[in-house]
């Protein structure tokens, strides 16, 4: 098995219940040879949460006002020394072996991504409990990824070099700048979708995801859509769009690895 090392880049903004059970996901993992780079996009600290995981080599990066979570990216990939980078929202997790897994598939390849689990959950001060889950696992088609994205970038690895010939992640697209990255890197690069569930998404009804505030984002999808020339695209609600006829036809069967068990978060308040 490859030992590149990986630099994982993790942008938060108050939420350390959530960003306490990533890193204990992080422990777990199967595949060791990582750092993590935290960018605070300006959010209360999390000095107290990152020192409840000695084990882990953490870079944080404390941004002075809040510049979105594309900035916070780009602050990290500045700091990031991995021949690959792994892109992990502070609410979503990765499954234990989903490390080692990408690091395997990656060969050959310029970027690899993952299906996931959708979850719900209920929050308290300390943890958060799934409610319910369901699988979110498409074929990987270029033609129809120019209608609706099903790239996660959460969990996804790639080369560092990609930014060489690619530039970095684009703010002026805000809330569609992984599927702008995801387009740009499919012009000329290798990609490879893995068919296995071993990342959790979080959608919570009670979260702040920002894929839910559909009335800021209409600007940025017209944005996207003349950037790439993609022509009229809607901006729907996320459920509803999985069931519209031409994404039903693109599910696709998948590995589905989680018991419903959550990583053991040592924060206590």
């Amino acid at each position: 098995m490859s030992q590149e090392k990986v630099s994982i880049i993790v942008t938060t903004y108050n939420r350390k219940v959530a960003l306490a059970e990533l890193l204990a996901a992080l422990t777990e993992q199967t595949y060791q040879n990582f750092d993590v780079i935290i960018i605070n996009d300006a959010g209360e600290r999390v000095e107290d949460v990152i020192d409840l995981y000695p084990e882990l080599s953490v870079k944080l990066i404390n941004l002075s006002e809040n510049h979105y979570h594309v900035y916070a990216r780009n602050k990290g990939l500045e700091k990031a020394t991995g021949e690959l980078i792994m892109l992990m929202d502070d609410d979503d997790l990765p499954l234990p072996t989903h490390l080692e897994k990408m690091v395997n598939e990656i060969e050959g390849y310029d970027l690899v991504y993952s299906d996931v689990e959708i979850v719900n959950y209920h929050e308290t001060k300390e943890k958060r409990i799934p409610l319910d889950y369901y699988l979110f696992a498409y074929t990987f088609d270029i033609a129809a990824m120019r209608k609706f994205s099903t790239y996660v970038p959460s969990g996804s690895l790639y080369r560092r070099s990609l930014h060489n010939e690619v530039g970095e992640f684009d703010e002026t697209v805000r809330n569609y700048w992984d599927w702008d990255f995801f387009l740009r890197v499919a012009k000329n690069h290798r990609i490879k979708r893995v068919p296995t569930a071993s990342v959790l998404y979080e959608f919570s009804e009670s979260g702040n995801n920002q894929s839910k505030k559909l009335d800021n984002m209409r600007f940025y999808l017209d944005r996207l859509s003349e950037k790439h020339q993609l022509g009229n695209l809607p901006t729907k609600n996320f459920h509803l769009l999985l069931e519209e006829p031409d994404l039903k036809q693109r599910e696709a069967e998948s590995k589905r690895l989680w018991t419903g068990e959550m990583p053991q978060s040592r924060l206590q308040i």
